[in-house]
């Protein structure tokens, strides 16, 4: 049965987030989801004059493809899908999992070189710096479980969330995208969180539906050695199969020198994958109005209405700091008074509170403003 969500969905993912032009090669990559979607998509594609490529992926293959791997089977892979990647200019990822556990037994220097190769080089280095790219997830019954919703609700919400008007959201992000460019100091504070940097001269760039969705944030990155300071994160994170929680950081002069999490001794690994991985690509401020509460969803929980996420790992060249890894892992800290509140501060002045702008020119970004 034609579900008009789909036909909406599609519209914005073709023809607002990566503009689709005629002549395009675009790669359409499907994980754990049924097919209605990827067919209207192919359909806004064809409709807009490009040539639509699609990949059909499966977690379960994946951890069995990845289990006994060998570092000649991964280079291969990666060569494989790199030399298609390098063929698109748009790349559309629509995620989906039935069981967010699925690579968590896969031995832990498998996912190391998988990071480290593939990761790397297919998405970090040619999706994400020479196509057109927009990830999503897609609803499925597992999604609703971790949002503690029923599957009608949630699918409710999640279309809600992910056809929103996202110009007009684009349109009030650039007065937080020209304070952030003029500052130099930034200074978080909450329960367990007293962290300080510099983002001085590091473009801040605003994702309003071009290369998330869903999506509401404004990123920059700090001055690599400049952070100092601890940070307790109170979002759930999962990663590499595995769910962290009560990630804690300290820094001395931007490097992580102390890690803590429900699993210290597995977190401490990830952040030993390389040199980078102790280090941060990324600070973003979240202002998403529709989504409120953590989902163990990075795409969703990066975007929460009054957060930020202090991302280890692999900075974007667009906001670019020179810190280079394997990894780039969003973790999240909500500010809003019912996870223990927090501010931020620009040049020792008070910018949000408790999740709210109290500058005059950023109170256009709060959640009424912007539903």
């Amino acid at each position: 049965m034609f579900d008009p969500r789909l036909d909406k969905l599609a519209d914005v993912l073709v023809n607002y987030s990566t503009r689709v032009q005629p002549g395009e090669n675009v790669l359409i990559e499907a994980f754990n989801i049924d097919n209605p979607l990827v067919k209207a998509i192919i359909g806004k594609v064809h409709q807009a004059g490009g040539n639509p490529f699609v990949n059909i992926r499966d977690q379960q293959v994946t951890r069995e493809m990845l289990v006994n791997a060998t570092q000649s089977q991964i280079e291969t892979w990666t060569d494989f899908d790199a030399y298609q990647m390098s063929k698109m200019n748009a790349y559309i990822g629509i995620r989906g999992s039935n069981n967010l556990y699925e690579l968590s037994d896969v031995p832990d220097d498998k996912m190391k070189l998988y990071s480290t190769v593939y990761n790397h080089k297919v998405h970090s280095s040619i999706r994400v710096n020479k196509t057109k790219w927009v990830v999503l997830r897609y609803p499925t019954p597992s999604m609703a479980q971790l949002a503690s919703m029923s599957t009608e609700a949630f699918e409710k919400f999640y279309f809600d969330v992910c056809t929103m008007n996202y110009s007009m959201m684009d349109k009030k992000m650039d007065a937080l995208v020209d304070l952030m460019n003029k500052t130099d100091q930034v200074r978080l504070v909450g329960p367990g969180t007293d962290l300080t940097f510099s983002i001085k001269d590091i473009p801040a760039i605003k994702c309003s539906g071009l290369r998330n969705i869903p999506d509401g944030e404004v990123y920059t990155a700090p001055v690599r050695d400049s952070v100092n300071g601890t940070i307790s994160y109170n979002t759930p994170s999962p990663y590499n199969g595995f769910v962290f929680e009560n990630v804690k950081l300290r820094f001395e002069n931007g490097k992580i020198v102390e890690a803590t999490s429900n699993d210290t001794e597995r977190i401490n690994k990830v952040f030993n994958t390389d040199e980078g991985a102790r280090y941060v690509g990324e600070f973003a401020i979240g202002v998403n109005p529709h989504i409120l509460h953590p989902m163990k969803d990075i795409l969703f929980d990066e975007k929460i209405a009054g957060s930020i996420h202090f991302t280890p790992g692999q900075c974007y060249d667009t906001a670019y700091n020179g810190n280079s890894s394997g990894i780039h892992w969003d973790l999240v800290l909500i500010q809003r008074p019912e996870y223990g509140g927090g501010e931020i501060y620009f040049d020792g002045r008070l910018i949000r509170k408790d999740g709210i702008f109290v500058a005059d020119e950023l109170k256009d970004l709060n959640p009424e403003q912007l539903k």
